[in-house]
């Protein structure tokens, strides 16, 4: 089951998307300004970010930077303002796809299937991962340990991935940065670690998995 993030401080709006996205059987978040969706984003992982551009604390504009530092994950902007120069900046900015209010909930339900199919995620061909009881299904972006389903956010997902997509080779923070990060992210390799971290203490008695390297990096290694 897909999970979409819906950024919308109209209260109303925001509960009409939920209910019909909802209904055509996706699993829906909502939060009311953008601070919230990037906390939102840290949590867990989403399929698709629907956003505002006007909106409280953070707007639309400043969501997708931040989003993009971190992730590829498909973004459709909604906007009261039907200018050209608006559409222009969210493409330049990364957005996949814009809708300009108001519109009708069929057009919304279109979209999102019609980004999804795009990026390959409706149909995608099934790819698990398995080892020492932890289970990652790629294509619906789930973890299990020991049968229990564990919530990651994007990046820790991503990072799982790429450690049992490697075992038992050691992985320097530099390549860990350039492979799940990208050559776009500018950042400090210690961000690496404070992912790990996290992702240790989510994983449990399994995070032992997830060797430290010294003066290197990291190893994912079954006993």
């Amino acid at each position: 089951m897909f999970k979409i993030l819906i950024a919308e401080d109209d209260r109303e709006l925001r509960q009409l998307f939920a209910h019909v996205l909802t209904k055509n059987g996706y699993t829906v978040l909502g939060v009311s300004n953008g601070e919230e969706a990037l906390a939102a984003l840290e949590q867990s992982y989403y399929d698709l970010i629907i956003s505002d551009i006007m909106m409280p604390k953070m707007d639309g504009w400043e969501v997708v930077k931040e989003i993009r530092k971190v992730s590829k994950v498909p973004i459709i902007m909604l906007t009261a303002k039907a200018e050209e120069r608006d559409e222009l900046q969210g493409f330049q900015l990364g957005v996949d796809e814009y809708i300009s209010k108001p519109f009708s909930p069929k057009i919304l339900v279109a979209r999102v299937e019609a980004i999804l199919r795009r990026t390959n995620q409706l149909g995608a061909k099934e790819e698990i991962l398995e080892a020492g009881g932890i289970r990652i299904d790629k294509a619906a972006h789930s973890v299990t340990i020991d049968g229990k389903s564990v919530d990651l956010s994007y990046k820790e997902f991503e990072l799982l991935t790429y450690f049992l997509e490697n075992k038992g080779i050691a992985l320097s923070r530099e390549k860990i940065l350039n492979s799940v990060w990208n050559y776009d992210y500018f950042g400090d390799a210690r961000t690496i670690d404070t992912h790990v971290k996290k992702l240790r203490s989510k994983m449990g008695d399994k995070g032992e998995y997830i060797k430290t390297v010294w003066g290197m990096g990291y190893k994912f290694e079954v006993e």
